[in-house]
């Protein structure tokens, strides 16, 4: 049974629009952006025609909502097209379902029409300079006063940042409080005075859409901007929609995975060596093999996890097996897809050089796979063993 006839039908005519967009409009183009680190502008517009960035939104706020095993495979064909393209509407996914989830009535009456249609686009801010996966340890602090919130402070490797109108930060509105993460809080914050991207950064692959350093000296931030108007609940609403990070990154990794098969299973039928396709020879036949099993094994991880969120159950360890799982299958296709195309897979007239360098980011992007493991381990003694 095909993947798609798991989902409704519109939800197939979805993931068959978004297969055509990719195929028509993203791979004639991806080399020479990518090549050129040039933000994709016309293709952000026209996924936002698509209703691309409307997939959490409800219909009664103008979007256009999707199951998440649907929201993976879109993920998936975005990532298959240019792994930027998915990773520039990732975050904006999980800003509108910790509005939908944790939102007060004004802040989602604010924010999820304009972000349904594109006309807002959002990201997180979470990953401080010398902060890394201990988020507890930040030192971006928001003192309120009578005026709100006064903000201070810096955030690292922000996607999408110059182009994000809002931006959900993870902050201490109680420096002070122990346990550390009880003092925790997400602001929905809008660029303003005190609020500069400091610096774009240098990137191996993820080319296109920008990484930035964001810097916070005395932002003045309204009171309304608290996520649910309720201080200290920050840390376990930001885990919460992790799991949707975690599941994106992961469809993401199925995405590069499966463009760098496809390549290579193309490649193989039509080059030749002594005499014979090299699909034939033993050895390139059995990358083939090797990475065709292990995508379809992630692929069926990550929609496991995808249907237990949508059954409503905690799924921080299964996103994160499906993450953990998707990136370092990733990683090892694109490097097989390299030693299929031989000197062919070091040139960047083919896109698998591209395919290897946006393979590690999945590995080490929303939480490290060693923090994965962590987590696993967790809820692993947590629930006495896996649920059978």
């Amino acid at each position: 049974m095909s993947t798609l006839d798991t989902l409704s039908e519109d939800e197939r005519f979805v993931v068959r629009t978004v297969r055509d967009f990719v195929d028509k409009e993203v791979r004639p183009v991806v080399r020479e952006l990518e090549h050129t680190d040039t933000y994709p502008e016309a293709l952000i517009e026209q996924m936002k025609q698509l209703g691309i960035f409307g997939l959490a939104v409800p219909e009664e706020y103008g979007g256009t909502p999707v199951s998440t095993p649907c929201y993976v495979l879109i993920t998936e064909e975005l990532a298959r097209g240019w792994m930027s393209l998915a990773g520039a509407m990732g975050g904006h996914t999980v800003v509108a379902k910790l509005l939908l989830r944790f939102g007060t009535q004004e802040q989602k009456r604010r924010y999820l029409p304009r972000m349904a249609d594109g006309g807002i686009r959002a990201t997180m801010a979470l990953t401080e300079p010398g902060g890394g996966s201990d988020l507890q340890a930040m030192r971006t602090v928001a003192r309120r006063d009578a005026d709100g919130y006064l903000v201070n402070g810096a955030k690292t490797w922000i996607t999408n940042s110059r182009r994000s109108q809002l931006i959900a930060l993870l902050c201490k509105t109680d420096p002070e409080a122990s346990p550390a993460h009880q003092g925790i809080s997400i602001l929905l914050v809008e660029h303003g005075p005190g609020l500069t991207v400091s610096r774009d950064l240098p990137k191996l692959g993820y080319k296109g859409v920008e990484s930035c350093e964001l810097s916070f000296e005395d932002h003045r931030a309204p009171a309304e901007a608290l996520l649910g108007g309720v201080e200290g609940k920050g840390f376990a609403q930001m885990m919460k929609g992790l799991e949707t990070g975690r599941l994106q990154v992961a469809a993401r990794a199925l995405g590069v995975g499966r463009a760098a098969l496809e390549d290579s299973l193309a490649y193989a039928r039509e080059r030749e060596s002594f005499g014979k396709p090299i699909w034939q020879h033993q050895s390139i036949g059995n990358y083939l093999a090797d990475m065709a099993t292990s995508l379809t094994a992630a692929r069926q991880l990550t929609l496991f996890a995808a249907r237990e969120a949508d059954a409503g159950r905690r799924v921080d360890m299964e996103a994160g097996m499906a993450k953990l799982f998707a990136s370092e299958t990733a990683m090892q296709i694109a490097l097989n897809a390299v030693r299929v195309h031989g000197g062919y897979g070091y040139s960047t007239e083919f896109d698998v050089e591209r395919y290897f360098r946006d393979a590690p980011l999945m590995i080490v992007g929303e939480g490290t796979n060693e923090i994965q493991r962590n987590v696993i381990a967790s809820q692993l003694v947590k629930r006495g063993g896996l649920d059978t």
